[in-house]
């Protein structure tokens, strides 16, 4: 057989092998036409307002805004011409001024330039947006600083016996007195069942902490028991004036955390701010993921469209594989909603710093505009007693990370993932054996009392990944709860792309989000 015969014959195959409805070229095309459809709709979609709280006009001394690892004097405050460079680079998005950015120490800024990245899918960063956050002086504020104390304090309290411990009951009674307390309250009030916790659909039902954060994650052939590393009781940091001005200036933390020789459950806010402290980007999603998948068909969407078929399962579209990857999917593209907001609308500063500023004020050193709300709080004269100063007690040698707080990244996370798997799991589903880690964190014990399911406990999850970030002194809650929000709003965007790339008879993905409407998208 000669050349020609054998590419004749391989053509010929090659035409016989096709199978399908659409031949290449109208595959092609709608394939174009799909993507085209997707673009066009968000592009259709109204430009938001992107609102700051306007502190960064209001103070030239900066003190209102995030300006960590740049120089700074020694009240903290920020070297004015170094943070004028740094906001020419933001404003001009250019690489070279980027390098020009003065630094006060050896810590580098986190990936600002992020802040100008374009997706291929879902919402463009820079076309959504959130509520203006705290002012520096606000009431509002206040009562965020202060619950940071509290948290601080309470990190050894196990979340078992908040009910019974006098500090958490002195934070829930001291939280209810601030004017503009935005936690959950139960009558009005800040009690112990509330106390730092989330204001999602489920967040006050049961444990503190989730279920998917406790049940045995199946990974592959093997199983993983969720207990983890715990960092010593007392394990505090930057409480000394002069670690604090250092860690601002961008210089290294001379500790690090103890760990106890046990691995436990996630059993008080320390062991929860350590986990936050060192998961990866979707960690928490991925191992509830895992967990629901366990639970069998039963537990996913009744929507599903392979729930009924007599022929098929799921894996490639509605199953596993797609499941696990719109976890992943989401969570960078809400990193970069998140870092949008962070560098290029709002410059919130860390409460490490406005810690920094309340020591100083108490001090006599500066009078800067804190709302007195916060004076009169009773976690301030513990924290004094207990650390010799009115800094921010942290549970990282390192405090905060290097980029703005609003909103959390965390959060953001968390949010787009636990919509994520609500548009997939049966949110009403009740979760099987529930269990509570015991106060020292070496065992899980059974737990009696209200249902539990997975849409309660994926919002759960959600809040206590966001507030376990707070708990550790790096966030404040408004940080969390609008991160939150803004996960959710990257998450269903993208499920709106993909919503017409189905074969499948399917009617649509139904989920109840976080403020406890239900959409079909």
């Amino acid at each position: 057989m000669n050349e020609r015969q054998v590419t004749n014959t391989n053509s010929n195959l090659g035409k016989c092998c096709e199978t399908g409805p659409l031949t290449p070229l109208q595959r092609r095309e709608e394939a174009f036409e799909i993507r085209e459809n997707a673009a066009q709709f968000q592009k259709d979609l109204p430009l938001p307002n992107h609102p700051c709280n306007g502190d960064e006009n209001l103070y030239a001394n900066k003190i209102g805004n995030f300006s960590k690892t740049l120089p700074h004097n020694g009240l903290g405050e920020v070297d004015i011409n170094a943070y004028n460079i740094f906001i020419k680079a933001l404003t001009t998005g250019n690489p070279d001024i980027f390098e020009a950015i003065p630094l006060g120490g050896v810590m580098k800024l986190a990936n600002p330039q992020a802040s100008y990245a374009y997706d291929l899918i879902g919402p463009d960063s820079h076309h959504l947006t959130t509520m203006i956050p705290p002012t520096f002086s606000s009431a509002w504020r206040a009562s965020e600083m202060a619950e940071d104390y509290w948290s601080a304090l309470t990190r050894d309290v196990p979340f078992i016996n908040y009910n019974t411990n006098y500090l958490t009951i002195a934070a829930a009674s001291d939280l209810s007195k601030f004017s503009d307390f935005r936690g959950p309250k139960e009558d009005g009030v800040v009690t112990t069942q509330t106390l730092f916790r989330g204001n999602l659909p489920g967040d006050l039902i049961g444990p503190y902490i989730s279920q998917f954060f406790y049940k045995d994650v199946p990974f592959g052939n093997k199983t993983i028991v969720q207990r983890y590393d715990s960092p010593m009781a007392g394990d505090d940091f930057m409480v000394s004036y002069d670690e604090w001005l250092n860690i601002q200036n961008g210089g290294l933390p001379n500790n690090s955390i103890t760990f106890d020789c046990l691995p436990r459950y996630i059993r008080n806010g320390r062991d929860l701010g350590q986990w936050v402290h060192v998961d990866f980007t979707y960690q928490g999603m991925l191992t509830a993921c895992l967990i629901l998948l366990s639970f069998g068909d039963k537990a996913l969407d009744p929507r599903n469209p392979y729930l009924n078929s007599r022929t098929q399962v799921g894996f490639i579209t509605f199953g596993a594989a797609q499941i696990l990857d719109f976890v992943a999917k989401a969570a960078r593209i809400a990193l970069e909603a998140a870092w949008y907001q962070k560098f290029l609308v709002q410059r919130v500063l860390r409460p490490e710093a406005f810690g920094g500023c309340v020591e100083n004020n108490l001090t006599g050193a500066t009078r800067y505009p804190i709302n007195p709300e916060l004076f009169n709080s009773k976690a301030l004269p513990k924290v004094f007693s207990k650390y010799g100063t009115y800094l921010l007690p942290m549970a990282y040698p390192e405090g905060c990370p290097t980029h703005p707080a609003y909103p959390a990244g965390h959060a953001t996370i968390a949010g787009a993932g636990a919509t994520m798997l609500k548009a997939f799991f049966n949110e009403s589903f009740i979760i099987p054996d529930p269990v509570v880690a015991s106060a020292d964190g070496l065992s899980l014990l059974p737990y009696s009392g209200a249902a539990l399911t997975i849409g309660g406990e994926l919002n759960k999850l959600a809040s206590n990944i966001s507030i376990g970030r707070d708990l550790a002194g790096v966030h404040w809650r408004s940080d969390s709860s609008e991160g939150l929000k803004l996960g959710e709003s990257v998450a269903i965007q993208i499920l709106q792309d993909y919503k017409n790339t189905y074969n499948e008879h399917f009617s649509g993905f139904t989920l109840t989000k976080f403020d406890g409407t239900t959409i079909i998208i």
